[in-house]
């Protein structure tokens, strides 16, 4: 079996074959000729393999969905036009009213958002299991468990070994969102996740200039999800956002060990000044799911969170930074800075956004391929200018 590196250039792609191009060409086409009547049957059927439609399947972007499958581990893969498209036809094809659905938080604030203001609508139970044990969540009409880890933005880690354990023990599936680790850090297949989901717009673009979801898992729950949640609902990749993603995937486990390593240099930085009350990182000894992460992990990612003890201290400091960018998003390989207490989680109610860390002081870094000694002096740049505030 090829490596990581290998797969990350080679898998799902070979020279077109008319005319021996090595790039995947983009078939920027919206229909295909089946040449005659039963042949279109067949197709329709499904009886033969082959492409009728791109809102159903395209040759760019089955070639994305090839090496995302052959990077996690999967045995097929369907592409979306983003993360939240992926979940919400993942979500409404394995799921029907009177089913519950239990996660492991905290959660990007759209997904959250989605599960609570859209699903709770056609009568599916939503239970948050974070902080109590995950056994005594799951009930007689719990059909999925959704997890991220790391988590979005204060990175918690949830132990997926022992989320699938569990699940497969009640009969239930698991899904987990690697958005954050990626297939070049972790591959929750491996440690018994049924389905794995992805916003391919961050990490396995990784140039910020496309939209992208997906879900990996085995063939016959990703035919499924294929024929139902994407035929139906319509969240067709498009060819061109796929040759994208095609191209930054060749570079992803270089990527990110380059983020990983500058992400290390930027959390001990930070761990070490007087004016961050706490730093969440999962390579930081400190970090309580630290023995976990390195267990599940290859390293521990890019993505970075800090805590500044109030929203001036917070405005002061991402209105001081230079080379990180104030933006959502994440992923690139230009470093970002966002609030997500007041962008990317205004979907989740005050209440749950407290409880979980998602406070007023708090910044989410994504480290990007910048040399980390000039990440490092703009961040103490704008910490200084953070602590005169607080200073008064």
């Amino acid at each position: 079996m090829p490596r990581l590196r290998t797969l990350a250039v080679h898998a799902g792609q070979r020279p077109e074959p008319h005319t021996g191009a090595l790039a995947q060409p983009i078939f920027q086409t919206s229909t295909f000729v089946y040449g005659d009547f039963e042949r279109g049957r067949r197709l329709f059927a499904g009886e033969e393999a082959g492409y009728l439609y791109t809102r159903i399947q395209n040759p760019t972007t089955r070639a994305f969905e090839e090496k995302l499958a052959a990077l996690e581990g999967g045995e097929d893969a369907v592409a979306f036009t983003s993360g939240m498209a992926a979940i919400a036809a993942l979500a409404f094809t394995l799921l029907k009213p009177g089913d519950e659905l239990v996660y492991l938080g905290p959660l990007y604030g759209g997904t959250e958002g989605f599960f609570y203001d859209t699903l709770a609508r056609f009568g599916i139970r939503i239970t948050d299991a974070t902080e109590r044990p995950l056994a005594e969540a799951l009930g007689p009409d719990t059909r999925l468990i959704y997890v991220e880890t790391p988590a979005n933005p204060t990175l918690r880690v949830h132990d997926l070994a022992e989320v699938a354990r569990l699940a497969r023990a009640r009969g239930i599936r698991s899904v987990a969102d690697n958005t954050f680790a990626t297939p070049a850090l972790t591959r929750p297949l491996e440690l018994g996740i049924d389905l794995v989901v992805h916003s391919a717009t961050k990490y396995l673009s990784g140039h910020g200039d496309t939209l992208g979801g997906a879900v990996v898992g085995p063939a016959e729950l990703v035919d499924e999800i294929r024929a139902e949640g994407l035929r139906h609902l319509g969240g067709a990749q498009s060819p061109f956002d796929a040759f994208l993603l095609l191209r930054g995937m060749k570079t992803l486990v270089l990527r990110m060990e380059a983020h990983s390593e500058g992400a290390m240099r930027v959390a001990r930085f930070l761990e070490g000044h007087p004016a961050v009350r706490r730093v969440y990182y999962p390579g930081l000894e400190s970090h309580p799911g630290h023995a976990v992460a390195a267990r599940q992990m290859r390293a521990f990612g890019g993505m970075v969170a800090l805590e500044l003890g109030s929203e001036a201290a917070a405005r002061a400091f991402l209105d001081r930074l230079r080379y990180f960018a104030q933006a959502v998003s994440l992923g690139d390989v230009d470093s970002l800075a966002t609030h997500p207490y007041s962008t990317t989680h205004q979907l989740v109610s005050e209440e749950v956004r407290l409880r979980q860390g998602v406070t007023p002081g708090l910044v989410r870094l994504s480290v990007g391929l910048e040399d980390p000694e000039d990440l490092i002096e703009d961040l103490e740049r704008a910490l200084a200018r953070a602590a005169a505030l607080e200073a008064g």
